[in-house]
């Protein structure tokens, strides 16, 4: 399906736009990166529930460079 190209370039897309954040010193604040990563992986299971398996491995990545903010996050505090 296209639908699952567009979703998970998509979401890979916003992945590598993190990157800056996960090198820069200043992070986003811990409850913003929590909430983000829960709400990334809920999108990964509706979408596994649709069979876009591209657009699953894409929020997962996301979810998972989400959850290093925050864990960047939690060990400068």
């Amino acid at each position: 399906m296209w639908q699952d190209y567009v979703l998970a370039v998509g979401a890979f897309i916003f992945s590598v736009a993190l990157i800056p954040t996960l090198r820069s010193k200043q992070k986003p604040a811990l409850p913003t990166s929590i909430l983000t990563s829960i709400v990334l992986c809920v999108f990964a299971v509706t979408y596994a529930s649709l069979g876009l398996w591209l657009a699953v491995v894409a929020q997962f990545l996301g979810a998972f460079v989400w959850g290093i903010l925050a864990w960047q996050r939690y060990q400068q505090s």
